[in-house]
């Protein structure tokens, strides 16, 4: 498996590779680069994020990063992904988000979303704030908690 050469010559490649440099740092945009330009399995995948989510979709005008973070979270919440929740909180972060917006963004998520998936959130978001040094260990999620 190679990665299509097509990719890295978009337009869009680039713009997703800056972007992504600026979002979530040097460290993690060589990691995905790697991955794109491994040829192993998923490197299609790596690439197309690049290109498409981060080149064409988050560099679109209309909306700002800190808007589009918002949106981002809020669909990650709804739809369970706790890891990539987290790296888009580091994101969110990033494009300006407090920790104050990211509680609202969990708390907005309640009536939609459900307890049980806002719950697994806080654990994924409390975990990054942690790591940021942006609250301390008194800070409880329910797994800290016992209660999951």
């Amino acid at each position: 498996m190679t990665i299509h050469s097509d990719f890295e010559q978009s337009p869009h490649y680039g713009k997703g590779v800056a972007l992504v440099t600026e979002m979530l740092g040097p460290q993690f945009a060589a990691g995905i680069q790697a991955a794109a330009g491994s040829g192993a399995f998923a490197a299609d995948c790596a690439a197309i994020a690049l290109e498409t989510a981060f080149g064409a979709v988050w560099s679109r005008p209309g909306l700002e990063r800190k808007q589009r973070s918002l949106v981002t979270l809020g669909i990650l919440i709804g739809t369970g992904k706790a890891n990539e929740l987290k790296n888009h909180v580091r994101a969110g972060l990033n494009n300006g988000l407090s920790v104050t917006e990211l509680q609202e963004v969990l708390i907005q998520a309640i009536p939609y979303c459900g307890f049980p998936a806002v719950a697994e959130a806080i654990e994924a978001t409390v975990a990054v704030l942690r790591e940021r040094g942006l609250v301390d260990e008194q800070v409880k999620t329910a797994k800290d908690r016992g209660m999951l």
